[in-house]
C-alpha cells in the first residue's frame, strides 16, 4: 500500500514538475521575450503602437516626400519625346506590359512618379533581357486634367484615360466596385493597345523591388512551364501583410498552420525531454508544443515566418 502511494506520489510529482516547466516556458515566451524582441515588428500582435507608430508614421511621410521630389527630379531632367500615343515602332505585341493605374493624389508625395521612376530605370538596368517590356499609364481619374503628375509623364510614356474632363462621376459608385471598373477597363485597354504576352497591372503607389524582373523571368521561364501553371489566368504577387496571418478565410493557409505545429510539436518535444532528462516524449507533451508552436508563429507574424 505504502508503495503504491509513494509510486502515485511520484508520478504526481514528475507531473507537476512538467507542468511547472511548461507554464514557465508560457509565461517567459508569451509574456517577456515575445513583447521585448517584437514590439518594432509592425505586423506583429506585439506591436507597440502607443510607442512607435507616431514617430514611424512621421519618419515614412518625410521619407516618402524626399523620394517624391527624387522622382519629380528625375522625370524633370529627361529629355524624351511626345509618347502619349502609341507610335508605329511601339505597335508591337511585348512580351511584358506594364500598366500603371492612376489616380489623382497628394501632389507632395507624387506616387506614380515614384512607381514610374522606379521600373523606368530598373527597364534601363535590365538591358537586353527587358528589351520586349513596355509601360503603360492608366489614367483613371473622374476628371483627367486635373492629375498633374500624369500631365507630366504623357509626354515621356504612352497614357490612356477612363474618364472625360468636365464630366460628373457617378456618385453611386461605392469604392471597391469602383476601383474593380477601373481594374477592368485598364486591363481591356492594354489588351486593346498592346495585346501583350503578360500584363502587369500595378497601383500608382506600388514602388517596385529591385529585383522584380529577375523574379518576372523566373516566372515566366519556369513556373509556367509546369503544367499545373501553364493555363493560369492570373497571379497576385502582392499581398499586404495585414491579410497574410493564419486567421485568414483562405483554407489552405489553415492547413498550413497546422501542418507547422504537426512538425515542430513532435521537434520540440524530443528537445524538451533531453533537455529535462525525461526519458521519452508523450502524447500531451506533443500536443503542447504544437499549440505553443501555432500560437507563437500567429502572434509574432506569419509574414515574419516566411522572410526567413
Amino acid at each position: 500500500m505504502l508503495h503504491r502511494a509513494w509510486q502515485l506520489c511520484g508520478k504526481w510529482c514528475h507531473w507537476s514538475s512538467s507542468f511547472i516547466h511548461l507554464l514557465a516556458l508560457t509565461v517567459v515566451t508569451f509574456g517577456v521575450l515575445a513583447p521585448l524582441i517584437c514590439h518594432q515588428l509592425l505586423h506583429s500582435y506585439f506591436y507597440l503602437q502607443r510607442w512607435h507608430l507616431n514617430p514611424m508614421s512621421q519618419e515614412f511621410l518625410e521619407q516618402n516626400q524626399q523620394e517624391g521630389q527624387d522622382a519629380l527630379h528625375y522625370f524633370e531632367k529627361m529629355q524624351m519625346p511626345n509618347a502619349s500615343k502609341v507610335s508605329g515602332s511601339d505597335a508591337f505585341q511585348p512580351l511584358l506590359l506594364i500598366t500603371i493605374i492612376t489616380v489623382q493624389r497628394r501632389n507632395d508625395f507624387h506616387y506614380v512618379l515614384q512607381v514610374a521612376s522606379h521600373f523606368h530605370r530598373l527597364l534601363q538596368k535590365c538591358g537586353v533581357h527587358c528589351q520586349s517590356h513596355r509601360m503603360l499609364l492608366c489614367n483613371v481619374e473622374s476628371d483627367p486634367s486635373s492629375h498633374q503628375d500624369v500631365r507630366l509623364l504623357s509626354s515621356l510614356f504612352p497614357m490612356i484615360s477612363r474618364g472625360r474632363t468636365g464630366e460628373n462621376p457617378d456618385l453611386s459608385l461605392n469604392q471597391f466596385e469602383k476601383e474593380k471598373q477601373d481594374y477592368v477597363f485598364c486591363l481591356e485597354q492594354s489588351l486593346l493597345v498592346y495585346n501583350p504576352e503578360y500584363i502587369l497591372l500595378v497601383e500608382d503607389d506600388a514602388v517596385p523591388e529591385e529585383e522584380i524582373f529577375s523574379v518576372l523571368q523566373h516566372l515566366f521561364s519556369a513556373r509556367f512551364s509546369k503544367p499545373y501553371l501553364r493555363d493560369a489566368l492570373y497571379f497576385k504577387l502582392y499581398h499586404p501583410e495585414r491579410l497574410q496571418r493564419y486567421f485568414n478565410p483562405e483554407p489552405m493557409r489553415i492547413l498550413e498552420w497546422l501542418g507547422l505545429g504537426m512538425f515542430l510539436g513532435p521537434v520540440l518535444t524530443c528537445v524538451y525531454c533531453w533537455a529535462a532528462g525525461r526519458a521519452g516524449p508523450s502524447w500531451c507533451l506533443v500536443v503542447f508544443f504544437a499549440l505553443y508552436s501555432m500560437a507563437l508563429s500567429e502572434l509574432v507574424g506569419r509574414h515574419y515566418g516566411l522572410e526567413l
